[in-house]
Order: structure tokens, then sequence, then C-alpha cells
């Protein structure tokens, strides 16, 4: 993290003052980012149960087509290979 920086005079001179330290100042660190996180998952657009499935079926058919491409794909290299080699 950034140090902060003493104002007025010290600052001109470049004098740094360093962040608290401590599990004190984790555990206020902490309770920010669970606070932040709290807010940010209030803003999240969940889909719906209709768009969940859609997608689900979406995927299930594209893992199906491309199991069979590359099931085809592999077959047809290991005649072709097979071809050479014998």
């Amino acid at each position: 993290m950034a140090k902060n920086t003493a104002k007025g005079s010290s600052s001109q001179q470049g004098v740094e003052i360093p962040e608290k330290t401590g599990i004190a100042a984790k555990a206020q660190e902490l309770k920010v980012f669970f606070e932040e996180s709290q807010v940010e998952l209030k803003k999240i657009t969940w889909p719906s149960k209709k768009e969940t499935y859609a997608t689900c079926v979406a995927v299930m058919i594209l893992v199906v087509v491309m199991s069979l491409f590359l099931g085809v794909v592999d077959l047809g290299l290991s005649k072709i290979i097979e071809a050479v080699l014998s």
C-alpha cells in the first residue's frame, strides 16, 4: 500500500509516515473489504431460471458436437497414421 506523507513543512522535506500495521489494521482492512464486496454483490444482475436453462442446454449441445467432431478427427487421423505405417 502507498505510504502517507505528512502535510505541511515535513511533506516538502519528503518525510514519510508509515501506515498502521498489526492485527488491528489487518482486521480493519478485512472489514472494509467485506463491506465493499457486499456493495458490489448488490450490483449483480443474476440470470433468470429460463436464461440459465437455455445457456445450460446450449453448452451441452456444444459439448456433444465438439466431442463428435474430435472423435471423428481422431479416428480419421488414426486410420491415416495406421495406413502410412503399415
